[in-house]
């Protein structure tokens, strides 16, 4: 069965993986492996990959119940506490260099977000308060120095004035607001939720909610629409594939936890809307295309993407069990991911992408600021939960 591949996966290939990048000497995890498979222990460490590490290693102890998991994640957690937050001035850094001195000090919203979803799982898995107490102030950050009157801001210097919003932009635009920094605030507030059941969350997490069906869903072209300027206007006529496909499944199960039959009834549609799209414009019948920009498909086959499908399809059959197509496709996907996508050399995990001959396109890294295990891992982690 794929449930029992995709947890055999996770425990002999994902796991050991990331285990064997940890750096017991400096903290936290290296951030480097080239394609040749050479670890360089003096690479930058992203925060956003030792936030994603600590995340995982969270999410499988509560998954495997196997302390060595939990040591991960404390390993991780302490790494977060003792070095990428900024004591003086709030917030989480960029970037750190391989001795746990600040790299990059530019605070982003997103980045925020990613350590905010950390500690929680952190949280759920120690019932460390002090772990919850980080979060509480990365939250309040964000809702005080990280808005205005219409939406999430992306880009802040050490003391928080606003920049240009460079890291999280790219088709050759800056944009003021983007749809991944807000979709990334609602997962890490619904799992702040689902630990704490804190109104004031509660209430963030609705409005998040209709910012989506309000600004970023577009009905007519059956898609989210992906940057925009200072007042949620798009500026750029993109379809994201594979934030489309998380978007859906990412929603859906904020608008479970939170519980609330008004937003179901109000999201619902949408999320199925978005899945159906994808399913019809971006799956070739084993794996996604990447996006679609002014028109032309970009048909590589990146590795998050190719993971959000797994879990997508699954939902959307979940949802709709009478889609009996996307049960398939999230079968079809996972043989894909298992026969050309996982790097079978010894010592490897995922490549980072494909292309339409499923071969690696470039030497692009196994292990970078952006290439972890949150999406590969959060994979593993949807498929065993819901077959429990």
């Amino acid at each position: 069965m794929m449930v029992d591949e995709v947890r055999e996966h996770l425990e002999k290939v994902i796991i050991p993986f990331w285990k064997g990048l940890r750096d017991n000497e400096h903290g936290g995890y290296y951030g480097y492996m080239d394609y040749d498979l050479s670890i360089d222990k003096k690479a930058v460490k992203g925060c956003i990959l030792n936030s994603r590490i600590t995340w995982f290693f969270a999410n499988a102890y509560l998954v495997l119940k196997d302390e060595s998991l939990l040591n991960e994640a404390r390993h991780g957690f302490e790494f977060m506490k003792n070095y990428c937050m900024d004591k003086e001035n709030g917030g989480i850094y960029w970037s750190m260099k391989y001795d746990g001195t600040p790299e990059d000090t530019i605070k982003h919203t997103y980045n925020q977000a990613f350590a905010i979803y950390a500690l929680s799982s952190y949280y759920d898995a120690t019932k460390d308060e002090e772990a919850l107490e980080m979060a509480y102030d990365l939250y309040h950050l964000i809702e005080d120095k990280c808005t205005d009157s219409v939406g999430y801001l992306e880009a802040f210097d050490k003391e928080f004035h606003e920049i240009d919003n460079d890291k999280l932009s790219e088709n050759g635009v800056i944009a003021h607001k983007t749809m991944n920094t807000l979709l990334h605030v609602f997962e890490a507030y619904t799992e702040l939720y689902r630990v704490t059941h804190d109104p004031k969350v509660k209430t963030k997490l609705e409005w998040i909610l209709d910012m989506f069906a309000d600004k970023v869903y577009n009905p007519e072209l059956h898609r989210q629409e992906v940057f925009f300027d200072k007042n949620m206007n798009s500026i750029i006529d993109l379809h994201s594939y594979g934030h489309d496909i998380e978007t859906a499944w990412l929603i859906d199960r904020g608008v479970e936890i939170l519980g609330e039959k008004k937003y179901e009834d109000k999201l619902s549609p949408i999320t199925k809307d978005l899945t159906n799209q994808i399913y019809q414009v971006a799956f070739d019948g084993e794996s996604l295309n990447n996006e679609c920009d002014k028109g032309i498909v970009n048909t590589s086959r990146i590795w998050w993407v190719q993971a959000e499908t797994v879990i997508g399809f699954l939902n959307g059959y979940e949802k709709d069990p009478s889609r009996t197509e996307y049960l398939e496709a999230a079968k079809a996907e996972w043989n894909y991911i298992k026969e050309h996508l996982w790097d079978h050399r010894e010592g490897s995990e995922w490549f980072w992408e494909l292309d339409e001959n499923k071969k690696p396109t470039s030497k692009k890294p196994i292990v970078e600021p952006w290439k972890c295990p949150y999406h590969n891992g959060r994979m593993c982690f949807e498929v065993i939960r819901r077959n429990q």
